[in-house]
């Protein structure tokens, strides 16, 4: 069985964007189709949207976190909001302290087309800090 960090490599290289690498590797888990997420994501990668604010791989990882860890009660929206945002603050933190910054701009070292290395790199270390985490 792949590992998700060989998941998200494969994602990466067969063009998915960050976001997408992320996330996808994770939708069996949480009863999802890909397809689904993969069209929800499309918009989230090179800093959103190309924006080159908070990096995709990172967005990918908040998203995977509420996922797992939101209650998903809509009649009680607070019942694990203030668990779910500590547990992306400390793989925030996490991911700062292994690549230095968790914005696109400050994270693409390189220019040209997809995949770069530098994006391929976000998206493992994205997949190990959810390893930590979740």
């Amino acid at each position: 069985m792949k590992s998700k960090v060989e998941m998200a490599r494969e994602k990466f290289n067969s063009m998915y964007n960050c976001c997408q690498s992320v996330v996808c590797c994770y939708c069996e888990e949480f009863g999802m189709k890909e397809e689904d997420v993969f069209r929800m994501t499309e918009g989230f990668g090179l800093g959103m949207g190309g924006l080159k604010e908070t990096c995709g791989a990172v967005t990918g990882m908040f998203m995977t976190i509420g996922l797992s860890n939101s209650a998903g009660d809509l009649s009680d929206p607070y019942k694990t909001k203030a668990d779910t945002y500590e547990k992306i603050m400390k793989a925030a933190e996490i991911f700062k302290e292994k690549k230095g910054s968790i914005k696109c701009s400050d994270l693409l070292t390189e220019k040209g087309p997809q995949p770069l290395p530098c994006c391929r790199d976000c998206v493992k270390t994205a997949v190990e800090v959810l390893d930590e985490i979740l």
